[in-house]
């Protein structure tokens, strides 16, 4: 990857619709060169996906909860099957290994603390092999980037 990759790998990471056309004038480049770089990149796995990012309030969406988890039990079965019981619900956005206290943090997003705690009682508590789950309520995002720093050097 070079400064060139790096250029438009920060123009996509702001805005996914840029057209290709625009992406190959703003890295000073012709129409063709541009897009056989956006497809090799994507071809390569460096672009994983396009996505829209939705604004959660506009949709409802006013809570989130990190919600950190200790499972009783460490093998890789138990493992594996928390990650597969928790990667089929809606309400959590992501799911982090941690090393430490916790051995997952989710990223929970729901309407209210009412569906929340619904989500908890119907939902999260019965996991089998949760031994403790503690939740933290997110009270204002500071920051919310979704953009990877990608040095464009000199």
């Amino acid at each position: 990857m070079d400064k060139i990759d790096a250029k438009i790998l920060n123009i996509l990471q702001r805005d996914c619709f840029v057209p290709v056309k625009e992406i190959a004038k703003m890295v000073s480049l012709s129409y063709t060169p541009a897009y056989e770089r956006i497809r090799h990149l994507e071809e390569s796995g460096v672009i994983k996906r396009s996505v829209s990012i939705l604004d959660p309030k506009k949709l409802g969406i006013k809570l989130f909860v990190y919600c950190n988890i200790t499972l009783k039990e460490q093998s890789k079965k138990s493992l594996m099957d928390f990650e597969k019981t928790v990667n089929k619900l809606p309400e959590i956005m992501e799911v982090i290994s941690l090393s430490g206290v916790y051995d997952y943090m989710l990223k929970i997003a729901t309407v209210d603390i009412e569906a929340y705690n619904e989500f908890v009682v119907n939902k999260l508590a019965n996991i089998p092999n949760i031994g403790q789950y503690h939740s933290n309520i997110v009270l204002s995002i500071v920051k919310d980037e979704t953009a990877y720093p990608i040095p464009e050097g000199d």
